[in-house]
């Protein structure tokens, strides 16, 4: 509807009584111990002219003050109660239609608002990724959720503003105006002007706003309804018309204080509050309504009480509404499929010639190719993973075969290019997004943590964003090492609930896990992390001349084309002592194997390939016939890989010899420093026989 239009202004008025007492009523349940949240959007009611103006079916990922816009949307679709929707989040009822009673999100699919728990600007990455996407998919023929010229709308506060997060994802979405890339995106800054308790200095946000090259800059008052209805219009018809983004920034105010435990008076005059209430958006529409002749003063009093009792009516009857009564229930967007464990043998070599014998590189790469090939979803991207083929060839090629526009280079910055997998998920293509290297994911893993594998938790299962992200790490590598370049620090993914991460260590078992990942991310939504060991990368030989570190390129069709979650490899049949390792663990450990036989130690080595979740059922089964278990971790002896083995065996009854020999507790230094850190082939020598 056309923002001159009369309705517009009513329609812009309920909204923002409805939001402004929902607030009123999240701080009564409170009080009842029957609510629990109370950040709220008193104050931030002109985002309901954005509810209004935008199309129901364009995605919105949404600041935390959104009731404006949430009750505008709704009364727009005419598909859900909203104010029973607020209360059912806002109480932790099972019932609520997005999370499920897990969180107080703006959600809704039916809405097309996408569920976010964000309070630092952490969207932002995906809603630039998202709006990319829906244009690569027109250039591709692509099908999404939604229609061919729908827009992303993404809000967030002025103090997040100075996030980096945001910050870097602006700067992404200006880097692909000036590329002349399509990004149809509606940037709002909702400006209270103040962080919690820290104020923005006067005139900074509109001053970081209106620098960004590219991107035309709109400003709308939040207290001038009429303006605000006509620049929002306008603001929404550039960035459907044009493809590119627009930044509206919003003057608000901050009523209530920053939540209901915060003491606002400790941090803000009286008179600074109370000036306030002359911008308070309620009062600004009410006054355009009267003096244009749309509504009289009794008229505007009776709405606000006939939605108080609205809202009041609704909020007591949602003091009695069910919980989550379980963990079972309050886990299960996060339950993987279910697995049987599983033990494979390594395969026979065979008498190929050394031409049709892969490395792990090449093996990754040939995988990755037939992926590409059979499924034209995917997409893979990175730094310098298209033009050059990737630091270590890995994706050379790919860009050739497969064009520009499924195989491309990314900005240099680790939350962009996972924003970019985030938003092009949820429009339904499946990202194989690479991280350079290992030490390189901590810049952004909160992207992966706090964005991808909390949405199916958030949305009780209604939205996911399946996606593989590839990741060159781990350690040994030689001439090209330090911090940086050798990290071996993987405790942040296997904290992350729902997250899978697999490791590959030979040629013949890499295409397997990648399969079995992308299924994973295609099939069932799944976050996963394929973690390269780059040491392994161009290995062809166990000793000197084998070829062992090679192997045929284990295709689609074949036996071991997929490698099942909860598998792990066996290698050996020695009855003494059973190594339990992983990636680069695994030739070191053969190695030690073999020098153990000649001290009478006859082993047998388990690739654990899953890293999270750990395949204990499979591994347990294994270790039961040995007397003793050595856990040989190549990550460091806190926090790493070892320390859940071994207490996931003692949960499953081992009761043998159980020892670990992992890392030291530092950083990885440069040149042969590194050798005194790093877990060696000695090493586990002598903690083997040590415990004889």
């Amino acid at each position: 509807m056309p923002a001159a239009d009369p309705a517009v202004l009513h329609a812009l008025f309920a909204a923002q009584l409805q939001s402004r007492h929902l607030d009123y009523a999240a701080r009564w349940l409170q009080a009842q111990g029957r609510g629990h949240y109370t950040i709220g959007s008193a104050g931030h009611e002109s985002n309901a002219a954005l509810g209004l103006l935008a199309r129901v079916d364009d995605p919105a990922l949404l600041h935390y003050r959104s009731g404006g816009f949430y009750a505008a949307r709704a009364a727009h679709a005419g598909t859900t109660d909203p104010i029973r929707d607020v209360l059912l989040s806002l109480t932790s009822s099972a019932r609520d239609p997005m999370s499920g009673g897990r969180h107080k999100v703006w959600g809704h699919r039916d809405l097309h608002i996408i569920p976010q728990t964000s309070t630092i600007s952490s969207h932002l990455p995906r809603a630039v990724g998202l709006a990319y996407a829906l244009g690569l998919a027109r250039s591709v023929g692509h099908s999404t959720p939604w229609p061919s010229d729908a827009i992303v709308i993404c809000s967030f506060g002025d103090a997040s503003a100075n996030h980096s997060t945001a910050v870097g994802a602006i700067n992404a979405a200006a880097y692909l105006t000036r590329r002349e890339v399509r990004c149809p995106i509606l940037l709002v800054c909702e400006d209270n002007r103040i962080g919690v308790s820290t104020r923005s200095p006067v005139g900074w946000p509109g001053a970081m706003l209106q620098g960004i090259p590219g991107i035309d800059y709109v400003h709308a008052d939040g207290a001038d309804p009429t303006t605000l209805l006509d620049r929002t219009a306008a603001a929404v018809a550039r960035v459907r018309e044009a493809r590119r983004p627009v930044v509206l920034h919003l003057d608000t105010v901050r009523f209530l204080g920053h939540a209901g435990s915060d003491t606002e008076i400790a941090y803000r005059t009286r008179a600074e509050i109370v000036s306030d209430y002359e911008r308070d958006p309620l009062l600004a529409t009410a006054r355009c309504l009267m003096d244009t002749g749309r509504a009289t003063p009794e008229e505007i009093l009776a709405a606000y009480e006939e939605m108080r009792s609205r809202v009041m009516e609704a909020a007591r009857n949602a003091l009695d509404e069910p919980h989550l009564p379980d963990r079972a229930q309050v886990m299960a967007p996060l339950a993987l499929p279910a697995v049987s464990p599983s033990i494979a043998t390594p395969a026979a070599t065979g008498s190929e010639p050394d031409s049709a014998r892969l490395t792990l590189a090449q093996s990754i790469n040939q995988t990755l190719t037939e992926v590409l090939a059979t499924h034209p979803e995917t997409l893979v991207f990175g730094e310098d993973v298209a033009v050059k083929g990737g630091v270590y060839g890995v994706t050379r090629g790919l860009r050739k075969r497969f064009g520009a526009q499924r195989v491309f280079d990314t900005l240099l910055d680790e939350q962009t290019i996972l924003g970019v997998a985030l938003g092009s998920a949820l429009a339904g293509f499946v990202p194989i997004p690479e991280i350079q290297y290992l030490a390189y994911l901590h810049n952004a893993e909160d992207q992966l943590r706090g964005e991808a594998a909390s949405l199916r938790f958030f949305s009780n299962g209604q939205y996911q964003n399946g996606m593989v992200v590839r990741v060159a790490g781990l350690a040994y590598q030689r001439g090209f090492g330090g911090h940086f370049h050798n990290d071996n620090s993987v405790a942040v993914l296997r904290d992350i609930p729902g997250l899978v991460l697999a490791v590959p260590s030979h040629p013949a078992d890499a295409p397997g896990l990648l399969r079995t990942c992308v299924e994973l991310a295609r099939q069932d939504g799944r976050v996963c992390v394929y973690l390269e060991p780059i040491a392994l990368y161009h290995v062809r030989d166990l000793v000197a001349g084998d070829g062992a570190w090679t192997s045929p390129f284990a295709g689609g069709a074949s036996e071991t084309s997929h490698r099942p979650l909860g598998e792990v490899g066996v290698h050996g049949d020695g009855d003494d002592l059973l190594l339990v390792t992983f990636g680069n663990g695994v030739p070191m450990s053969l190695h030690a194997s073999e020098r153990l036989r000649e001290h009478g130690v006859a082993t047998t080595v388990v690739d654990l390939r899953w890293l999270a979740p750990l395949p204990l059922e499979a591994l347990s089964a294994v270790a039961g016939r040995f007397p003793a278990v050595l856990v040989v971790d190549e990550t460091r002896a806190s926090g790493g890989v070892s320390e859940g083995v071994v207490t996931g065996l003692l949960e499953h009854a081992y009761r043998g010899r159980l020892t670990r020999i992992a890392s030291a507790d530092t950083y990885i230094p440069l040149g042969p420093a590194a050798e005194t850190v790093l877990l060696s082939e000695d090493d586990i020598v002598a903690a083997a026989l040590a415990g004889r």
